[in-house]
């Protein structure tokens, strides 16, 4: 989890810097992160507070943005049994980075998806805490280079699951899909619409390349 640790601490201190100018107090800054704990959605809905939107436009927005947790969920509930209150706890403090360690668990169980689940959870407070108390004196992430983690530690979740023809092709094809979509598409859409015909496209390889 150490390298996933790196990314998402930065971008914890990025929104709190983000929350406390668009007008959020300390303990709303805070709560948001404790609560919602959804980095993207967080920025926008910080973004959007300053700009004083309607509370629909903020809900709008961070669903889409989230919407691909919904695929998350689907495929976590195929590999791991869980009771509904599991499935509740589970589903409260998932996210890209702790379903990607999911799926490459060689025994996944309740254990190993809420510890990497809540590392992560106690890494981002703990930064967004540091980050509104702190911000006006740290050096911008973004100046730091920081963007370059979270696709590196990705890539390296990414690159074991890359077994055999069909999952090559399922990955080149969503990548491509995926760099397109992005041109017309808002970022929690493409993520949906990519993983949905991702999907479909290996379900149709994985039936006619067996064949061949």
């Amino acid at each position: 989890m150490f390298p996933l640790w790196l990314g998402v601490a930065p971008f914890a201190v990025a929104y709190a810097v983000t929350a406390r100018a668009s007008g959020l107090s300390l303990f709303e800054t805070q709560w948001m992160s404790l609560t919602v704990f959804a980095g993207a959605s967080q920025f926008a809905a910080a973004g959007l507070f300053g700009q004083g939107a309607a509370p629909i436009s903020i809900v709008i927005t961070t669903a889409v943005l989230n919407v691909r947790h919904l695929l998350y969920g689907l495929s976590l509930a195929q590999k791991l049994p869980m009771t509904t209150g599991q499935r509740l706890i589970a589903a409260q403090f998932l996210t890209d980075e702790a379903y990607g360690m999911a799926v490459n668990a060689p025994g996944l169980n309740l254990a190993y998806l809420l510890g990497a689940e809540l590392s992560l959870y106690t890494v981002w407070n703990v930064f967004t805490l540091l980050g509104s108390l702190l911000g006006a004196v740290l050096p911008n992430p973004e100046q730091l280079g920081v963007g370059i983690v979270f696709p590196l530690a990705f890539l390296g979740l990414l690159i074991p699951q890359l077994i055999g023809r069909i999952p090559l092709a399922v990955a080149v094809f969503s990548g491509l899909l995926a760099w397109g979509l992005s041109r017309v598409l808002p970022g929690g859409v493409v993520v949906l619409a990519t993983g949905v015909l991702g999907a479909l496209a290996g379900a149709w390889l994985s039936t006619n390349w067996s064949k061949a």
